[in-house]
Order: structure tokens, then sequence, then C-alpha cells
């Protein structure tokens, strides 16, 4: 069923989810020590500049700066459009005059990396994984090609599942390929890698030997590895700061958990996310924001715990409404978020968890949106999977300024670098910018 059409049931679900926000009693706080200061170890330096991973530097989404159009279409304010061979979902990453995206050709059998010239698209180089095992099967929506790659300016690292772990210099030259094993995940594999440090996190919840994993990110040698209990997601980590020490955090199968960067040991776990989860966490107000599952829940923690912090470190919950693929966004003082089962945006006030409004973009489809959000500008960028973006007004009531069509299907999450959008569709690179 692609489509809800009867808005009775849209009520009952706006009103489930409105009801569902639960406060954890002052009560329970009490006697516990304040929040600590946290933030998220986003990119500083030169990668500050650029969009070197996933969610960009800021590894939430949002973007800094001013200059970026918020309107454009398939032919307004698009300075130049190229195909992207083979096929993924990976999001572009940005360095320099390069843009670097993965792909994928015959059915996974073979994957690369490519280069693009930021300035006119024009494509630099394309290098290819070493051969290896045939990926373990595939969503739809996933493909082969989902991982985005991440740069730190001095190589390019790309995760491509069952084919290992590779690097390349700027130019493509192979720098080192790590073998990681058969990985055996329904719906294939997706998590993008963290660079943190000299090192390269990832973690892979499959049916068994469930592992994450940090790597050297000059040799690709394992630093340390821990095994995980975990056997479905699709997720990818975050290093988040905690006062005077950091923390490594997944958003995983049936509860948050957070690593020693430097070990690997496990530091904190929580109770509450569902069976599958996507959705890579945001961090602000001293706590993290945790969404999961089909409609499941999201949870607002308090990191620096140890131990079980699920009766103890949780600030507030909502088990309703989350979305399943797309990543929430935290702008201001609200957390964004589409539930993409029925293309509802919910807006929280992120300190008390209270419920700022609902509302549906456009059409309801089920499993419609997968690219997450983009803040910049005051404005909030929602982009569904027919490559329709609804572009909100931040703040407390809802606002629809406009809405984007670029005319393709689109579900990577775009770059923004310089004034510029680049977004990948199912068939090209676009760069947008006034």
């Amino acid at each position: 069923m692609s489509k809800w059409g009867a808005s009775s049931i849209v009520r009952m679900i706006l009103v489930s989810v409105a009801a569902s926000v639960i406060l954890v009693p002052s009560s329970d706080l009490e006697g516990q020590e304040p929040a600590p200061a946290v933030q998220m170890v986003g990119d500083s330096g030169e990668g500050a500049k650029y969009w070197p991973r996933w969610r960009g530097p800021s590894g939430q989404g949002v973007v800094s700066g001013t200059g970026y159009p918020d309107s454009w279409s398939s032919t307004e304010n698009v300075k130049w459009k190229v195909p992207v061979p083979g096929s993924g979902n990976s999001s572009p990453i940005v360095w320099g005059d390069r843009i670097f995206v993965t792909t994928a050709y015959e059915g996974g059998r073979r994957l690369s990396i490519v280069a693009y010239r930021r300035s006119d698209g024009m494509k630099v180089w394309e290098t290819f994984a070493p051969d290896g095992r045939t990926p373990y099967g595939n969503h739809f929506k996933n493909g082969f090609a989902s991982a985005t790659a991440a740069t730190d300016g001095q190589r390019v690292y790309a995760s491509f599942g069952p084919r290992g772990l590779m690097a390349v210099d700027m130019n493509g030259k192979q720098v080192w390929h790590r073998d990681l094993g058969q990985m055996e995940a329904y719906h294939g594999t997706a998590g993008s890698p963290l660079l943190y440090k000299d090192r390269l996190i990832l973690y892979q919840d499959q049916s068994r030997n469930s592992f994450i994993a940090a790597f050297d990110t000059r040799t690709g040698k394992t630093i340390w590895t821990t095994p995980r209990e975990a056997n479905v997601g699709w997720g990818t980590p975050i290093a988040v700061r905690v006062v005077d020490h950091d923390e490594i955090i997944v958003n995983g199968q049936l509860k948050v958990q957070a690593y020693n960067p430097d070990t690997g040991a496990e530091l904190w776990s929580c109770a509450g996310p569902t069976y599958e989860v996507i959705p890579t966490p945001v961090v602000g107000y001293g706590m993290v924001f945790c969404s999961s599952g089909r409609a499941g829940p999201t949870l607002a923690i308090r990191p620096g715990g140890k131990g079980d912090v699920t009766k103890s470190h949780v600030a507030w919950t909502t088990p309703r409404g989350s979305p399943f693929v797309p990543s929430p966004i935290l702008y201001g003082e609200h957390l964004y978020m589409v539930n993409d089962m029925q293309s509802i945006v919910t807006s929280f006030h992120a300190t008390s968890g209270k419920l700022m409004w609902q509302n549906r973009l456009g059409v309801a489809r089920r499993e419609g949106f997968s690219a997450s959000p983009i803040a910049v500008d005051g404005k909030i960028f929602f982009t569904n999977d027919e490559g329709e973006t609804f572009v909100l007004k931040a703040g407390p009531t809802f606002e629809l300024l406009r809405t984007n069509r670029i005319g393709e299907s689109t579900l990577a999450t775009p770059a923004l670098v310089d004034g510029r959008w680049y977004i990948r569709t199912e068939s090209n690179l676009f760069a947008i910018g006034l």
C-alpha cells in the first residue's frame, strides 16, 4: 500500500504521536549530576570548509553561512548537471575542487569511487574496488552503494560491505584495502564510516559476527574491534565530546551504546530503540537524540554514564512517530523529523520534548522519504523519494515556504558548500546555486 488516502487515518496518526511524549518526572532525576557539556565532534580546520563526510562537517546536516538558494527545479538555478554511472544512494562528499560519490555496477559485482570537478562537474577519475565476493542481497531502496564515503583531504575512504574498506589518495590511486569478511545483512549493508582523529570507525550488525571496529587511516590496520550482539541495523556511528572525554555512540538494535574510542570498550547502554534502526543521532543541549524503527521511538539521552543508564539518563522519550530511514535534525531550539511511513513532519522542543507541531508533507507515501533533512539560513529542507524538496521555516509553528521539484528520484542526502547544493538523483549529479 503506497498511499494513505483516508484523512481519518492521518488524523489518528497525528493524535497518537501527540499523546505519546513521555517526560521523565523530576523526582526520577533528583540527586543526579547536571547534564554534562556535550557536543558533536565535528570537523575543524580545512574539513570545516567543505562537506567531508555523511551529514557534513557538523555531522548533523546543519549548515553555516548564507547564499544558498531555497528554490530550484530541473532547470532553475542549475549551474551544471552530469550523469552518474552505475547506481547508488550514497551522498556526495566534497573537498577542495572535488566531489566524490560511490557507485555500483552489475548488481554489485563492480563497485567504485568516482571523482568530479566541483567547478564544472567534469568527471576526473574513477577507481574500482578489488574483485571479491558478491553482496548478500539488498533492499530495492538500498542497492549496493549506499554508504557515504569520508575524506580528510589526504585520502578518500569508502565502505563496500562484503567487499571491504578501501582508501584511495586524492588522485584515485588505491592506498590500502581491507577485506572484512562476508557480511550477511538482510536488506544489504549501508552504514557509513566515521572519521575520528587518526582512525576510521565502522560498525556492522548482521546475522552473525556483528562488530564495531577502528582502523588506522594510513594503513587500514585494525586498531581495535569489539563484538556486538545486535543482528540487524544500517546506521552510522557518531563521536561525542562529554566534558573531558569522547564517546563513540551507536544508535542500534534495541539499545543505544557508547564506546571508548581508544579501546572499543563499552561505556554505557540505554534500552529503547526498536528492532530495525537506521537514523544517525544528533547532539545538543547536553543530550543525544536517537530515533529508530518503523514509526518507533525517539529518545533524548544524557551521555556520560556508566553501565545501563535506561532508568537514569533518559530525559524524555516519544515512543511513536519517529522516522525509519531519515535522520532527525536539531536546529535552534527544536528537533525536527519526518515519519517516512506516513510523510508526517514533527517538531519537538528539544529540551523538554514538548510537541510543537505536526503536519503532512505532500501526498502520504509509505516509506516515501530516504534523504535526511538539511538546515540552513533559518530553513529546514526535507526531500522525498520523488525528488520533491519541502522548504519549511524553522521555528515554533509550521510554515511551508515552497516545494521544489527536481523531477528525478532522489534518495541521497545532498552536500552543501560555498553557496551551492550538490544533489545526487537516481541518474545525475546536480550543482544548484544562485
